[in-house]
């Protein structure tokens, strides 16, 4: 029997599942004390044969396919844990390459009790080629786009509130239960909301690292922090107190845009919203020629403001949409 399983839900990867399985099957940890549980949200694309070509070529290395016929990340987790034979559950992702020694430092970790579930540090990168791409990958690494959030920028080893993926004993999940797959985002947070409530430890360990890979264009990006603007605000009913200041900002920042357009008829609202978008794009703009001559990119001038306005509006406009639609089938 496996002592790990590697846990990943998937759907239309057939860009990066390879890459991914390949980094797996590098790992410094025995493969025969390893398998790989790939959740597949009845993909269309050639993910599936990617996965098939990949089991044929590397028989030593156990790789199986489950359906999530719920087509949600959140379900597709509980499908591969339901079927994981590994003491240890690592979960990954589709659009991420483990460093070599990931598993081995995930395993050290929980053997050390650092931690009931542990995780490791981001490293961002470009999700194709470009100065879009470039420009997302450096937002979502900065302070500006990433927060406090730890695991995007220099971690340190310590507890925290929640990390990426996360390695845990399958054991953890019949004592705090599975992922909620009604929170179609924000499913591993509010996970890590149970942990410690529970009085156990989320625990990051920067010797376990990851590059992944950020979206390639701008409509995927509003798109994706929509999402996890939206589903966070269905988070924070349940548990308002683990709203920090990195989520605050973005929706009152928005909400300060729209409130002061609707009143721009009034003299003193017009100055101030061009007051307010002003020094917005003054920091945005100095942090993009900073970012432009510290990567030596001098697209990012351009790229790095234009997405991290992308991650603060669509964040915002998701959370604040989000609430509104939640009051509104609340009072009717």
């Amino acid at each position: 029997m496996p002592k790990v399983s590697i846990i990943i839900p998937c759907y239309n990867e057939d860009a990066t599942i390879g890459d991914t399985l390949s980094a797996i099957h590098g790992q410094t940890f025995p493969r025969a004390e390893m398998e790989v549980v790939i959740s597949d949200s009845m993909s269309t694309d050639r993910t599936r044969a990617v996965i098939a070509e990949f089991q044929g070529a590397h028989p030593d290395l156990a790789v199986r396919v489950v359906e999530n016929a719920a087509r949600v990340i959140p379900a597709a987790l509980n499908r591969a844990i339901e079927a994981a034979r590994g003491e240890i559950i690592v979960r990954m992702d589709a659009h991420s390459k483990p460093y070599p020694d990931y598993v081995e430092n995930c395993v050290r970790a929980l053997d050390e009790g650092r931690g009931a579930n542990v995780g490791g540090a981001w490293e961002i990168q470009p999700g194709a080629l470009g100065w879009v791409a470039a420009g997302i990958a450096a937002a979502a690494s900065h302070p500006l786009g990433a927060g406090d959030a730890a695991y995007r920028l220099r971690p340190e080893a310590g507890a925290v509130d929640t990390v990426p993926f996360g390695a845990y004993r399958k054991s953890l999940i019949e004592e705090v239960g599975a992922f909620d797959e009604s929170l179609l985002s924000n499913e591993d947070y509010e996970f890590n909301v149970r942990v410690r409530r529970a009085g156990k430890i989320v625990w990051l360990d920067p010797r376990i690292r990851s590059v992944y890979y950020a979206r390639s264009d701008f409509g995927a990006l509003v798109k994706q922090y929509w999402r996890y603007g939206f589903w966070k605000a269905r988070m924070l009913r349940r548990y308002p107190e683990t709203l920090r200041w990195r989520q605050f900002l973005p929706p009152v920042f928005v909400a300060s845009v729209i409130f002061l357009l609707a009143f721009s008829f009034w003299l003193p609202a017009r100055i101030l919203l061009a007051v307010e978008l002003s020094a917005y794009l003054f920091v945005l703009l100095a942090a993009g020629i900073h970012q432009a001559a510290k990567r030596g990119q001098p697209a990012l001038v351009f790229s790095f403001p234009v997405a991290v306005a992308a991650i603060h509006f669509s964040w915002g406009a998701g959370l604040l949409y989000s609430l509104f639609a939640s009051l509104g089938s609340s009072n009717g």
